[in-house]
């Protein structure tokens, strides 16, 4: 590898639908796509990151502005778009110098290795084996290629060494889109997401287009009638009703507990019905339509 070969794409195990709301959050200018069977790839548009390796040799740790390592800042962003998940999210990474990974699930403590260009392994044993069971890999087989991976051996690059990892994940479903490739500079990789069929733009567009986006991804899926709707207004119209009399009933009976029943109950439903009417009002500005 050269210093021109630098590229990253973050892998998370979730359908496309699920990743745009927090991939928004991360106010970065990425390629969204579909990765094979419940895992989607982010292909980042810009290279927020060092030009060159991340022991200071490449061209870009002279320029003084401030960009950090590749590995540092994917790490970074698959930290955040873990936390707050139900899914977990793989970086894979690569420079002049260096290959390697983090998988970030949740706010457990990543977990990443790393190989020189020739292969080297420079890792620990012990993140395979964490990586095994975060993904819910076989314990038996899927762990013994992965320790391969750990071994010495001068046939092997760190290019092949992160094709042989994702050897591993095509069992869970992974499979990248063509020109997606480890080893592949980032302009490749743009250029290869761009053309896909199915590719989506994520692009940061503030705060209340994101956070409408995030409501629409939730009102999509089984818990939208729940949210907004006929059935979300009689259910918080419900909360309502029984909360005050609740309240009032405590309050004669000077019990805290069924006071406190009570306000939950009325807080919730005056929550839901301004959220419905929130929603309405904010689809009506835009041009969506009548309310439900």
């Amino acid at each position: 590898m050269t210093a021109t070969s630098v590229g990253a794409l973050l892998l998370c195990r979730a359908d496309p639908e699920t990743v745009r709301p927090p991939a928004h959050l991360l106010r970065e200018r990425m390629l969204l796509l579909p990765a094979g069977d419940g895992w989607s790839v982010l292909v980042p548009e810009g290279k927020p990151w060092r030009d060159g390796p991340a022991d200071g040799r490449g061209t870009g740790s002279d320029t003084g502005d401030g960009a950090e390592p590749v590995d540092r800042v994917m790490g970074g962003w698959a930290t955040a778009l873990a936390v707050g998940s139900s899914w977990p999210v793989l970086a894979l990474w690569w420079d002049g110098d260096r290959s390697g990974y983090t998988l970030a699930a949740g706010f457990r403590r990543p977990v990443g290795y790393v190989w020189l260009a020739d292969g080297t392994p420079a890792g620990e044993d012990e993140a395979m084996r964490t990586f095994a069971a975060r993904l819910g890999l076989d314990p038996v087989l899927d762990v013994q290629e992965l320790e391969a991976l750990t071994r010495q051996d001068p046939e092997t690059d760190a290019d092949a060494r992160l094709r042989g990892l994702l050897a591993v994940l095509t069992r869970t479903g992974v499979a990248l889109p063509p020109g997606l490739a480890p080893g592949e500079p980032a302009d490749r990789l743009r250029t290869a997401a761009d053309v896909h069929p199915q590719v989506e733009r994520i692009e940061w567009a503030g705060w209340r287009d994101t956070v409408q986006a995030e409501f629409d991804a939730v009102e999509s899926t089984g818990l939208g009638p729940w949210m907004r709707g006929p059935r979300a207004r009689a259910v918080a119209t419900a909360q309502v009703a029984a909360g005050i009399p609740l309240a009032l009933w405590g309050a004669r009976r000077r019990s805290g507990g069924w006071i406190t029943a009570g306000l939950v109950l009325l807080a919730q439903g005056v929550l839901g019905l301004a959220y419905d009417r929130f929603r309405a009002e904010a689809e009506r500005g835009a041009g969506g339509g009548p309310a439900r």
